[in-house]
């Protein structure tokens, strides 16, 4: 655990000073113009940097035994479908909890534009999250999961499945919080939503750390990382952000939590009764981080 140590050091001392850099140039992290989106994603090497920084220390192979692979699988594409259907469920719960309804003007103007119903248009949105978290998003998200995913798990050996996801889960989301203060994901409530935002990261670490061991592949967790961040602004833009309350609605209020419990523990019981692996109740060991092959 040394190495996880050294690694959380340089992990957070990198985002406070980025976190000071941008106060001080006031720059408004929680706006969806100009800069900001732009300078708040390049945060997002940071544990890329730091990962760098680690292996150089001790002297290992850079990028290497943290499963950078490009062998395609059917986790690859069953991954990425994850988080639209996270989102589904998350407008459905923001439904139940606020009784928001999508129709929307925006929702609307969107159907009328595009000329499909409602349904359509959540699909369109969902499809074009889709490509942009497999692509562009997935890049900026290379720089988080390359961290989490890669060298920091790959640092739990003999630990448990559900164990090392929610540690590296509470550490993650720890890692957000002098963004998550400036206003980021929770611009309503901060304070709160740095605790909000961990318990959102335990249960997207357990989600995304099961398809990056049943993948074999790190680059999967981007892919998934990327698409989460392109669609969970559905609801948002669905809802409207006069009605938005950042605790309650959305993929990072409690709609979004338990949209994420429902598939996690949709996942448990494939794990438990139709797969062979049984992931969450293995020890995570570094020689078995690889692509797993069941039925």
């Amino acid at each position: 655990m040394k190495n996880v140590k050294l690694y959380i050091a340089i992990a957070f001392g990198l985002i406070w000073a980025a976190g000071l850099a941008l106060y001080l140039s006031g720059t408004k992290v929680a706006s969806f113009s100009g800069a900001a989106p732009w300078l708040v994603s390049l945060c997002m090497f940071i544990p890329l940097v730091t990962t760098l920084i680690c292996q150089k220390a001790n002297k290992e192979p850079l990028l290497r035994g943290i499963g950078i692979s490009w062998k395609v699988n059917r986790w690859w594409f069953v991954g990425w479908l994850t988080f639209p259907v996270v989102t589904v469920l998350t407008l459905l719960f923001t439904h139940w909890i606020s009784g928001i309804d999508i129709h929307t003007e925006a929702m609307q103007t969107l159907s009328k534009s595009l000329g499909i119903g409602p349904a359509g248009v959540v699909a369109f949105t969902l499809l074009s999250g889709m490509l942009a978290g497999a692509t562009i998003n997935a890049f900026f998200a290379f720089g988080e999961e390359v961290g989490w995913r890669g060298y920091v798990l790959s640092q739990f050996k003999g630990k448990s499945f559900l164990g090392s996801a929610a540690l590296i889960g509470i550490i993650w989301g720890l890692w957000h919080a002098p963004l998550i203060l400036m206003g980021h994901n929770y611009p309503q409530h901060p304070q709160w939503g740095v605790l909000m935002m961990v318990v959102v990261c335990i249960l997207m670490s357990c989600i995304i750390q099961y398809f990056r061991i049943k993948s074999g592949s790190v680059i999967v967790a981007a892919i998934m990382h990327g698409t989460c961040n392109a669609v969970a602004g559905t609801t948002m833009f669905f809802v409207g952000l006069d009605r938005f309350n950042d605790l309650l609605d959305g993929a990072c209020g409690l709609a979004g939590i338990l949209a994420m419990l429902v598939v996690a523990f949709a996942l448990f019981f494939f794990d438990r009764y139709v797969t062979r692996d049984r992931i969450f109740t293995s020890p995570v060991k570094l020689d078995t981080i690889k692509a797993v092959h069941s039925r």
